[in-house]
């Protein structure tokens, strides 16, 4: 059966919190300052504003996946900006299509709502999921951050 995809709603907080701890293992860490209560408001927020979604793929009615994207920024230079982050697939249902099934969906969202482009980071250590970006055609590019206190 082919990976679905559909967005989030409340009643989906814990599975996607559990999914969002996978983010936070080898060889990445967990976020500067992840609690649950900051976890739940973003959640809560993704799923309540309109231009933010949480995208869950699902293998037949177990989600194995998510991404959450945001219409975030009208740049000068290149247009509406869709910035999608916290993409992570289950560990036991990796390579299996969700991914793309994810990024594609993205993609349509953002097409969707006037976006000229879509965006993300992803951390130095995660070599599989760059080989993964470059063979569904996104472009690299550098990515630095300033964590505020």
């Amino acid at each position: 059966m082919p990976i679905t995809v559909r967005a989030a709603t409340l009643d989906d907080e814990a599975a996607v919190l559990a999914l969002i701890e996978e983010l936070f293992e080898t060889p990445s860490a967990r976020a500067p300052g992840y609690t649950t209560d900051r976890g739940q408001a973003g959640f809560h927020h993704a799923v309540l504003d309109p231009a933010v979604d949480v995208l869950l793929a699902l293998d037949r009615d177990r989600i194995i996946g998510l991404a959450s994207v945001y219409a975030d920024i009208l740049s000068i230079r290149f247009g509406p900006r869709c910035w999608l982050q916290d993409l992570v697939v289950t560990a036991g249902h990796r390579s299996r299509g969700a991914g793309k099934a994810l990024l594609d969906a993205a993609t349509e969202w953002a097409r969707d709502r006037g976006c000229t482009h879509l965006e993300l980071s992803s951390g130095a250590g995660r070599k599989d999921a760059h080989r993964f970006y470059l063979r569904e055609g996104m472009t690299q590019s550098y990515n630095f951050s300033r964590w505020l206190d």
